[in-house]
């Protein structure tokens, strides 16, 4: 959880605002209240928050009209409903229109959470509002097929260019698409771009991240519950495929659904029928499926981790992204994008980036793709205050990185010295060679495991406190 959240919490019951606000306050946010929309607008132009929790039935207006207020002024904000009226209409409406979820009352603090904590987790193609925009018959003829908006940059490398050639091939079809790729490579912005330029691009596209969850909530998440359905189910929930009907649903990592779960979407996909955990009531169902997964499917159920026919149904059209170190001609475009927009978002000016800080962009192997690129450039907007952005402000593990390659291209009689120092090898006693022999093991495990620090400690069998103490040591040196 990232405790500098700001969330805004609009509802005219005074009540249910300091509650909430003393709750998630605890949880570490930091809240803001106001009891009607036109004061809850106000703030939300004097402030910047991260999260928005509206009520439905505001007393000078309704909760859908501030949806699309703020989704108007800043698309990215994340815009949670909450609702005593939880019906599909309801439900189906705000989400269409942008908001990102909703939340029914009387509300459980383990739900509001659980919400809050998977937008936080949400890539910004599934906060963007998705309602169709105004447009001339000529302006939606004229809009660009491999583009959604400036939000997303395309790019221009040939790797990436044959996938948007390959969207462009399916987009127009109902075929279901398996999208393969690391993390972080964007494959959602993928299934996004194919339901926009198919005819189901008007009716909703909705995400779902089956990495995380339980076979319990996996079922509630897909195909809803009725009240009572199991311990906690205190009203009826609209599930994923009834929020998609007539447009198209994309599942993240799909190959950690539980065989149980994977059963049941095989039935929906077979008879285009679906019943509510805990219902009698069959519900019929027209929605595209596009699923993801950074792992091969035909390989998963090889192994008997993935239904067989279940792989076959979604197999009907797959697309591999290339990771960001194979598309090297995009970096330095995704670097001046990802700084305008950051420079909108913090409201800055930085001018752009040291030479010395591209090459180090261009060489960096990005384990974590798009997702962690964009992430660096916003951190080092951050501790920027103005002119261009330096190396010094770069995470250490892109610093290091560079370091390690300046080291291994020069001939040193295979010696790699520790921070890319220079030392006179007469002067090296034992102890600097132990503290080596230890930085090396230390950065080795850490490129194996793409510089996760968590992984990295496990492995050298530390704790994360030891290993950050013994980086910091290596970087003073």
């Amino acid at each position: 959880m990232n405790t500098k959240k700001k969330i805004l919490i609009i509802d005219d019951d005074l009540d249910m605002c300091t509650l909430l606000s003393r709750f998630l306050d605890k949880k570490g946010y930091t809240t803001s209240t106001a009891h009607n929309a036109a004061k809850g607008l106000a703030k939300f132009n004097e402030e910047h928050f991260d999260v928005v929790l509206c009520d439905f039935r505001l007393g000078d207006k309704d909760g859908k009209d501030v949806l699309l207020k703020i989704k108007d002024l800043k698309p990215q904000t994340v815009v949670i409903i909450i609702t005593g009226y939880s019906d599909i209409k309801t439900a189906v409406d705000v989400i269409k229109h942008g908001a990102f979820d909703y939340i029914t009352k009387p509300l459980i603090p383990d739900e509001v959470i659980n919400v809050i904590e998977k937008a936080a987790a949400a890539p910004v193609t599934q906060v963007v509002s998705s309602a169709p925009k105004p447009a001339s018959s000529h302006e939606k003829q004229e809009k660009a097929a491999l583009t959604l908006s400036d939000e997303f940059l395309v790019g221009d490398d040939d790797s990436i260019q044959r996938v948007y050639n390959q969207v462009s091939i399916v987009a127009n079809t109902n075929y279901s698409v398996i999208l393969y790729g690391e993390s972080g490579t964007g494959k959602e912005v993928i299934a996004k771009t194919i339901h926009l330029n198919s005819p189901r691009k008007n009716a909703p596209f909705i995400a779902m991240d089956c990495g995380t969850l339980s076979k319990e909530l996996a079922g509630s998440e897909l195909f809803g519950h009725v009240k009572g359905a199991f311990t906690g189910a205190v009203t009826d929930k609209v599930g994923h495929f009834e929020l998609a009907n007539g447009g198209t649903l994309f599942l993240d990592e799909v190959a950690n659904l539980s065989k149980e779960v994977q059963a049941s979407l095989l039935r929906v996909i077979q008879e285009r029928k679906f019943k509510r955990i805990g219902g009698t009531k069959e519900m019929d169902v027209d929605v595209r499926i596009v699923v993801a997964s950074n792992e091969n499917l035909q390989e998963a159920y090889q192994k008997g981790k993935f239904r067989e026919d279940l792989y076959h149904r979604f197999n009907e059209f797959s697309i591999k992204l290339p990771p960001l170190r194979e598309r090297k001609d995009d970096i330095v475009r995704f670097a001046e994008f990802f700084l305008e927009k950051t420079n909108r978002e913090l409201q800055k000016d930085i001018e752009g980036y040291e030479e010395e800080v591209l090459s180090i962009f261009i060489n960096y192997p990005w384990p974590g793709n798009l997702r962690e690129f964009r992430n660096v450039v916003r951190r080092a907007a951050l501790l920027t205050q103005s002119g261009k952005i330096s190396a010094k402000v770069l995470p250490w593990e892109i610093t290091q990185s560079a370091a390690q390659t300046e080291d291994s291209s020069e001939e040193d009689e295979g010696m790699d010295i520790p921070n890319g120092k220079d030392f006179d090898k007469k002067d090296i006693q034992l102890k600097d060679a132990a503290a080596k022999a230890e930085y090396d093991t230390i950065m080795n495990v850490l490129k194996e495991v793409n510089f996760n620090k968590t992984k990295a400690a496990e492995i050298l069998k530390i704790d994360r406190k030891t290993l950050y103490n013994k980086i910091k040591v290596y970087e003073s040196m």
